[in-house]
C-alpha cells in the first residue's frame, strides 16, 4: 500500500515537472496556464489512490495515464467555460477570456490529443484496456456536455434527466480515474467494477456538491462568481429541486426570466433565486443528496477492501465533498 503522504508527493512532482512543446507558443501557452493555475488534481491522485491499494510504489506505467486524466479534466474546462462564457476559472482568467476563443478551441484540442499520449504510457499488458476505458469515459464526458446544453432551451427538466446528465459529464471520469488506477494496479475484475462505482457515485456528490456552492459559496474558496448558474439560467441540481418541491412554478419562471445584464440586476436576481431555494429548504435537500451519494461510495469501497486501505479511501471522500460542510 501507497501511503498518502507519498501519493501527494507523486502528484506535486507529476505536475511541476509535466512539459508541452514549446512551439507555436500561442498553442501550447494555454496548456501550461490551465496546469500552472492548478486545481485539487483530484483526478490523478484518486488514480494513484487506487493504484495504491494494490502496489507499493509507482512507475511511468501509472504516473503517465495519471497525468493524462487530469490533462484531459483540463481540455474539457477550457472548451466548457467558452460555451458558458465563464470570465473566470480558479480565481483566474479563463483561456478564452486571456487569449481567444480561436484559441482556446485549438488549445483544447492540443490537450485532448495530449491527454491521450499519457495514457497511452500504461503497461503493455493493460493498454488496451485502459485506451479503451478512457475512450468510452471520453465519449461520455461529450455526451453529457451535449445534454447540459440542450437543457438550456428547456423550460425544465426532471431529476432523473439531471442525474443522468451530471452521470457522463462529471461522474465518469471520476469513476474513470479510479478503475484507471486499479487497473494498471492488477486489481480483479469485481474490484475494478466497484471502484469504479466508489468514483461514480463520489462524482455525482461532487458536482451536485459544486452547484450548491455556486449558490452558497464562497468566492474566494470557490474560485469563480457565485451565482453564475442563477444568473444564466442553467439547469442545476437546486433548481431541479425546486421545481420538483414548488406548489407553484410560477415564482421560480419570474425569477429565471429577470434580466442579468448590469451587476445590480444579477445581485437582485441571485438574491430572489436564493430566498426561493431557501424557503423550499432546498439548500438542507442539496446537503442530505451529497451525504447519500457519498455513502453509496463508501458502500462500494466496503466491498473492495477494510482497515487502512478502506480508511483511505473514506479520508479522499470526506476531503472531496467536505467543502460544503
Amino acid at each position: 500500500m501507497i501511503p498518502e503522504n507519498k501519493i501527494d508527493l507523486a502528484i506535486r512532482k507529476l505536475f511541476d515537472g509535466i512539459s508541452f512543446p514549446e512551439r507555436p507558443e500561442v498553442l501550447y501557452d494555454p496548456l501550461r496556464y490551465m496546469i500552472v493555475i492548478g486545481g485539487k488534481r483530484l483526478r490523478p491522485k484518486l488514480c494513484l489512490t487506487t493504484f495504491g491499494l494494490y502496489k507499493d510504489d509507482f512507475g511511468p506505467g501509472i504516473l503517465g495515464p495519471a497525468s493524462g486524466l487530469e490533462v484531459f479534466h483540463s481540455f474539457t474546462l477550457i472548451h466548457d467555460d467558452i460555451m458558458d462564457c465563464s470570465p473566470l476559472r480558479r480565481g483566474e482568467p479563463t483561456v478564452w477570456k486571456k487569449w481567444s476563443s480561436d484559441t482556446a478551441i485549438l488549445s483544447g484540442d492540443a490537450m485532448c490529443i495530449d491527454s491521450y499520449k499519457r495514457i497511452a504510457m500504461a503497461p503493455s499488458r493493460v493498454l488496451g484496456d485502459a485506451l479503451k476505458l478512457f475512450s468510452a469515459t471520453a465519449a461520455e464526458v461529450c455526451e453529457g456536455q451535449q445534454m447540459d446544453m440542450d437543457f438550456e432551451s428547456m423550460d425544465r427538466v426532471s431529476m432523473e434527466e439531471y442525474m443522468k446528465m451530471i452521470g457522463l459529464k462529471t461522474g465518469v471520469l471520476i469513476a474513470c480515474s479510479a478503475r484507471m488506477g486499479a487497473l494498471i494496479g492488477g486489481a480483479s475484475d469485481e474490484d475494478c467494477s466497484n471502484l469504479y462505482q466508489y468514483g461514480y457515485n463520489l462524482g455525482l456528490a461532487f458536482q451536485v456538491a459544486d452547484d450548491y456552492l455556486d449558490a452558497f459559496g464562497d468566492e474566494k474558496v470557490f474560485g469563480k462568481p457565485i451565482g453564475g448558474d442563477i444568473v444564466n439560467n442553467k439547469k442545476c441540481w437546486l433548481t431541479t429541486r425546486a421545481f420538483e418541491k414548488a406548489p407553484d412554478a410560477s415564482r421560480i419562471e419570474a425569477v429565471t426570466e429577470m434580466k442579468a445584464e448590469t451587476p445590480e440586476e444579477k445581485e437582485r436576481k441571485i438574491g430572489a433565486m436564493k430566498e426561493i431555494y431557501k424557503e423550499l429548504e432546498v439548500d438542507r435537500d442539496a446537503q442530505e443528496e451529497i451525504s447519500r451519494l457519498n455513502a453509496m461510495a463508501l458502500e462500494y469501497a466496503g466491498k473492495v477492501c477494510t482497515g487502512v486501505r478502506y480508511e483511505q479511501l473514506r479520508r479522499f471522500a470526506d476531503k472531496l465533498i467536505g467543502r460544503t460542510k
